[in-house]
């Protein structure tokens, strides 16, 4: 959200140039605080002990990195985002 339009942020979000970044800074903020509100959302649930929350926003994230890798075509992002969430998952069922 932040970084979008600087070289690490082109880089990371493979970019193809400065200009490209410009036009769609607008959706990157908004990208970024969906996610920060996913964040806040397993951090609150963590805090208040409340599993189902925790459950809930794991799910939402898993969701969230799926469709993402599909309709940009980069499974990276799923690597980054779902296959965390989804060892969270593992870890509440099963340990």
């Amino acid at each position: 959200m932040f970084f979008w339009t600087q070289p690490k942020g082109i880089k990371a979000f493979g970019l193809k140039d400065k200009a490209f970044a410009q036009e769609t800074k607008v959706l990157a903020a908004n990208q970024g605080l969906y996610n920060g509100f996913l964040s806040a959302g397993l951090l609150w649930s963590v805090i208040s002990n409340n599993t189902d929350n925790s459950l809930f926003f794991l799910y939402c994230v898993i969701v969230a990195g799926i469709y993402g890798a599909y309709s940009t075509k980069k499974i990276r992002l799923f690597y980054f985002q779902s296959i965390p969430a989804i060892f969270a998952v593992i870890i509440y069922y099963f340990i």
